[in-house]
C-alpha cells in the first residue's frame, strides 16, 4: 500500500488529524479518490493549491503517475508568503 505522508496542519483540516495514512491504489487518481472516500472533502481540499511529491519527486500533473505498493506520496500545501 502506498503511504500518504500529510503537513500538520493540512492534517488536522482535512484528515482528522491523521498525518499518515496507509491506501491501495495503483495510481495517484486512485489514491485521492480512496482518500476522499475516507475523508470525504479530501479532493476538494487538494483541488487548488498543493502540489504532489512522489517518491520525492514533485509532479505538476500527478494525477496518471503509476504509484508502487511502498511509494510514498506527499500533499504539499502552498505556502503563503508575506
Amino acid at each position: 500500500m502506498a503511504t500518504v505522508l500529510l503537513q500538520p496542519e493540512f492534517a488536522r483540516r482535512n484528515t482528522a488529524g491523521q498525518r499518515l495514512v496507509e491506501v491501495d491504489a495503483d495510481t495517484c487518481q486512485a489514491l485521492i479518490e480512496r482518500m476522499d472516500e475516507r475523508f470525504p472533502g479530501f479532493a476538494d481540499a487538494i483541488a487548488t493549491g498543493v502540489a504532489v511529491a512522489i517518491d520525492g519527486q514533485i509532479y505538476p500533473d500527478p494525477l496518471q503517475q503509476d504509484l508502487r505498493p511502498d511509494s510514498e506520496v506527499c500533499f504539499l500545501p502552498a505556502l503563503e508568503g508575506g
